[in-house]
């Protein structure tokens, strides 16, 4: 094996994590292929020792994994409310009717469309054809093709230079980090900026997350891996914002180095890398050691409960799951189903241990004595939507980043 740095292209040797083989986690299985096999790939992360860069090699490329996508960001009020709170404080910031946005990976518009309500020329780039076309059908110019420096040559030729960026949870999603951020400083007009979110490699470390690794992340980021990637094609960051979603993700700005003044929370964030030991390889193998636990006591807890003639469903067929219940070796014997409010997924399979994904109406139907929760991440708003399971004694279940059992 000879891999090296996707970023700076240092030769790469330290592990991180071996989740073992699994299937892309949003290659939703149908149940008419299942006579069919599915593709599986080693899911084994390593750490750049130069510039700190965790990441995957490259097994499926972008156009097995994006082009018929099953992922539609409006199907969670968590992230609509997220998006609508965006979009005010760029207006704030002074973004409005002549200024020219562009979303990067701008799935079915749920963020732009904020912005086409004010009046705000707005663009998407949005590679999967199939969410794309939904976004348009809503109002949102969109181009359903890849991001990166030739397309942002094209777009600014032909739309003008973007005042605003807006590349959220994608930048992890792009095997080539060089010429998508070369896109960035092509496109963008020389005052403006772009914010890019993303969950924090330091918050998946101290929750121990590993569920968030999955073949669609090629990348875990930090500012300290980020910042030479950036300085390499003329670009800096000049503030950064904590967010609670993801678990723990950064918003970070960036901009044409020298043109904005930066920000005191830039060196703050990158003091805090350093102090969680984010320039240490040490602190990666750590991680990994520590997984084996957390999947043990999740498989322990699910042969328990069948044991003693309890149900337990699952909620939320997010990557998360596909990622978890694969390496667990979890499949329909021990877990029947997991329901989804997206009628995008229902009816399908979690790749790899094909277990079916129903409406969430079944669960009301059945009253399992216990549903585990996936995307932790929205923990909240899924308890909100399923509150009425209490009322037949029913418990909520959370797998990371340890089991917790609602009492």
């Amino acid at each position: 094996m000879n891999l090296h740095c996707r970023s700076c292209g240092y030769a790469l040797s330290a592990e991180v994590v071996d989740l073992g083989l699994s299937p892309p986690s949003n290659a939703l299985t149908s149940p008419d292929a299942l006579g069919r096999g599915e593709t599986f790939y080693p899911l084994h992360a390593f750490v750049c020792e130069r510039c700190y860069l965790v990441q995957l090699d490259k097994f499926a490329g972008p156009d097995e994994l994006f082009r018929d996508y099953r992922y539609f960001s409006s199907y969670s009020t968590t992230w609509l409310a997220h998006a609508e709170a965006y979009a005010e404080e760029m207006t704030r910031r002074g973004i409005g009717p002549r200024s020219r946005v562009v979303e990067v990976a701008s799935n079915d518009g749920y963020l732009l469309r904020n912005f086409v309500a004010r009046g705000i020329p707005v663009l998407g780039i949005e590679p999967a054809s199939n969410v794309a076309a939904v976004a348009r059908e809503a109002g949102v110019p969109t181009l359903d093709e890849f991001f990166g420096t030739a397309l942002a040559h094209r777009v600014r030729a032909e739309f003008g230079a973007a005042h605003l960026i807006v590349a959220n949870n994608v930048l992890a999603h792009v095997p080539d980090v060089n010429d998508f951020v070369g896109g960035f400083a092509a496109l963008l007009a020389p005052d403006g900026v772009v914010t890019i979110e993303f969950p924090h490699v330091l918050r998946t470390i101290a929750g121990m997350q590993f569920d968030t690794i999955y073949h669609e992340h090629f990348s875990y980021l930090s500012l300290i891996a980020l910042t030479p990637l950036f300085a390499r094609h003329g670009l800096e960051i000049v503030e950064v914002a904590e967010l609670s979603t993801h678990g723990g993700s950064l918003r970070v700005f960036v901009a044409p180095r020298g043109s904005r003044p930066i920000e005191p929370t830039v060196a703050a964030a990158l003091a805090a890398e350093r102090a969680a030991g984010l320039d240490r390889i040490e602190t990666y193998a750590a991680f990994g050691a520590r997984m084996a636990r957390i999947r043990d006591d999740f498989v322990t807890f699910l042969h328990d409960a069948k044991h003693a003639g309890k149900r337990v469903v699952g909620y939320g067929a997010a990557a998360k799951a596909t990622t978890l219940l694969n390496y667990a070796g979890v499949r329909a014997d021990l877990l029947p189903y997991v329901a989804d409010k997206s009628p995008h997924k229902q009816g399908y399979l979690v790749p790899g241990v094909r277990v079916p994904i129903v409406a969430p109406d079944r669960i009301r139907a059945d009253r399992p004595d216990y549903v585990v929760i996936f995307p932790w991440n929205v923990e909240d708003e899924i308890r909100a939507e399923l509150a009425d399971v209490r009322a037949w004694g029913g418990r909520f279940v959370l797998a990371i980043p340890a089991l917790r059992v609602d009492a």
